[in-house]
């Protein structure tokens, strides 16, 4: 499986997602079973109690998760949507410091694409990213459920 280089996914986080990219998140690896994406709690970040705003820890869940979906799509070779249908969080600890979002769900989400290929339905698969500090402490838990579908050859 060819994976887009982690340089090359931030450079499209800066042209199409550029609340994550100026807040500071941050594709650091992936390949085909983990993506890790980590943010610097920051003035711009944060959140009046001095921590990491919860939307800024979601967007960084959310993109070690899309990571995956995105390469997965890519490597198919067939024009597939995707789309976040539902998530959910919970957070355990105060987010500061630097934060290292974690999913590992790759081979769900391969999964879940291979079965909507050969299917022609859209499917659905729930990933989840955990975040922690650098003491290796979770401070949030994100779920996504992506939906993908096949589109329509005209």
């Amino acid at each position: 499986m060819k994976i887009l280089s982690a340089r090359k996914f931030n450079m499209f986080t800066m042209l199409k997602l550029p609340a994550a990219w100026f807040t500071g998140v941050r594709l650091k690896t992936i390949n085909a079973d983990v993506s890790t994406v980590q943010v610097k709690h920051r003035w711009i970040n944060q959140n009046p109690f001095k921590s990491m705003f919860w939307a800024v820890q979601g967007m960084a869940a959310e993109l070690s998760t899309g990571a995956l979906v995105i390469s997965y799509i890519r490597n198919s070779n067939e024009k597939i949507s995707m789309l976040v249908a539902s998530n959910n969080a919970s957070f355990t600890k105060k987010a500061t410091g630097r934060i290292t979002f974690t999913c590992e769900d790759g081979a769900k989400i391969k999964e879940t694409i291979q079965k909507a290929i050969e299917t022609g339905e859209g499917q659905t698969c729930w990933m989840k990213s955990i975040g922690t500090n650098t003491e290796g402490i979770q401070v949030s838990e994100f779920n996504f459920e992506w939906t993908v579908k096949v589109r329509s050859k005209k």
